[in-house]
C-alpha cells in the first residue's frame, strides 16, 4: 500500500499527526534531521499505535537523498511539515529560514515531481496574514508577514500556488495553523523544544515543573482586553486530524486549496496562565516584558471553510489543552531526554 511521507516526521505536530494517519488506516514513513526533533518521539508512536513507522534521517534540501527516498518506497502523497518556525528567531537569522523553509520545499516537490507524487498537503501559518485587520480572519484575508518566518510562509503558499498553476495534476491543501498547544492524551509524546521554548504553553509548562523560574510575558500594552497579545490556541490532536481530513480531500479532488485550521476563539496570554494555573492546581509565575519584535496585538481564525470543505471543526477545550500539555510535562520534565 501506498505511504504518506512526512517531512519533518519527528516533530511535534508531525507526531501526532502520524497517530491519526495510522488511526485512520493509512502507512507512513517519517523524514528527519532532527535539528529541533528527537527520533525517541516515533518509538513513542510505535508504543502508542502498535506501529513501527520507517525513519529516514535527511534533510529536505539534499536533493540526491531525497531522491533515493522516493525511488526506495512507493509514495502516494506527502505532508510537508519540515521547516524552521520560530519568529523571534527567524529576525536575527532571515537566511537561515529562506534556506531551510524555501529553497528545502522548492527541492522537495521538484523531487515530487520527478518521481510522479504531485499530492501535498503544506504546513502554513496564521503569520501569512501579517497584522490582520479584521477578526475573525477569514481565507480571503489580504495576505502580507511581519517577519522573516511568516515571510518565508507566504513565498511558499505563492509558490506552490504557481506550481499548481503551472501542472494541473498537482493537489495541494495548504493548511494554516493558528497556535498548536497540548500534548496526546497519554503523555507520551508532545511537545519538546530545544533550549529556550519560544512558544507560550511549553514555556508555562516548564514554569509550572519547575524548570524555569518565570514566564515571560512579551508585552501588556496590546489593545486587547487585558493588554497582552490574544491568539487562537488549537489542541495539537485536532490539528492532527486536520491533516488526516485534508489527505483524505485531495484524494478525491484536484487543485490547491487554502484552509484555516483553528477553533475562533481568541485567548490572551494572561487568560491562558489563568487557566492553566487554575486547572492544574499549579503557580505559574510571570513577569512583564518588552514586546518581541514581529509580534502583533490578536489573531484568531475563521474556521468554517475548514468544516464546509473537510467535514473537521475542533472538539477539543482549553481544559484539554492545559491538561493534556501538564501530563505531558509531568511525566517527561526533560521532554524525550526523560
Amino acid at each position: 500500500m501506498p505511504a504518506i511521507l512526512l517531512t519533518g516526521g519527528a516533530g511535534y505536530i508531525a507526531s501526532h499527526t502520524a497517530i491519526c494517519l495510522l488511526d485512520a488506516g493509512f502507512d507512513v514513513i517519517a523524514l528527519d534531521n532532527f535539528s529541533n526533533s528527537q527520533p525517541e518521539s516515533l518509538q513513542r508512536v510505535a508504543r502508542i499505535t502498535g506501529r513501527q513507522i520507517p525513519l529516514i534521517e535527511a534533510d529536505i534540501r539534499d536533493e540526491a537523498a531525497l531522491d533515493q527516498v522516493f525511488a526506495a518506497h512507493q509514495i502516494s502523497a506527502v505532508v510537508h511539515f519540515a521547516g524552521l518556525k520560530a519568529v523571534g528567531e527567524s529576525t536575527e537569522k532571515p537566511l537561515e529560514y529562506y534556506d531551510n523553509n524555501v529553497a528545502g520545499t522548492v527541492t522537495l516537490c521538484r523531487v515530487m515531481a520527478r518521481h510522479g507524487v504531485k499530492q501535498l498537503v503544506f504546513s502554513s501559518s496564521a503569520t501569512v496574514y501579517g497584522d490582520a485587520k479584521q477578526m475573525p480572519i477569514r481565507e480571503d484575508a489580504p495576505r502580507s508577514a511581519t517577519n522573516p518566518y511568516g515571510q518565508s510562509k507566504l513565498m511558499l503558499e505563492y509558490v506552490l500556488e504557481d506550481l499548481q498553476k503551472s501542472d494541473p495534476e498537482w493537489r495541494i491543501a495548504v493548511l494554516r495553523y493558528f497556535n498548536p498547544v497540548g500534548a496526546h492524551e497519554s503523555g507520551l509524546i508532545g511537545e519538546d523544544p530545544n533550549g529556550m521554548p519560544n512558544n507560550l504553553m511549553p514555556f508555562i509548562s516548564q514554569v509550572a515543573v519547575g524548570k524555569r523560574a518565570q514566564l515571560s510575558v512579551f508585552g501588556a500594552d496590546y489593545p486587547t482586553q487585558d493588554g497582552t497579545g490574544v491568539r487562537d490556541y488549537i489542541h495539537v490532536m485536532d490539528l492532527a486530524d486536520g491533516h488526516v481530513k485534508a489527505v483524505q480531500y485531495l484524494a478525491k479532488q484536484p487543485g490547491l486549496v487554502a484552509v484555516n485550521l483553528g477553533t475562533g476563539q481568541g485567548y490572551s496570554v494572561l487568560q491562558m496562565v489563568t487557566a492553566f494555573s487554575d486547572i492544574n492546581e499549579v503557580a505559574v509565575p510571570y513577569q512583564i516584558t518588552a514586546r518581541r519584535p514581529g509580534d502583533i496585538a490578536e489573531c484568531y481564525a475563521d474556521a468554517s471553510l475548514a468544516l464546509k470543505i473537510f467535514g473537521w471543526k475542533a472538539q477539543r477545550d482549553l481544559r484539554d489543552m492545559v491538561r493534556d500539555a501538564w501530563r505531558w510535562q509531568q511525566q517527561n520534565p526533560d521532554g524525550y531526554r526523560s
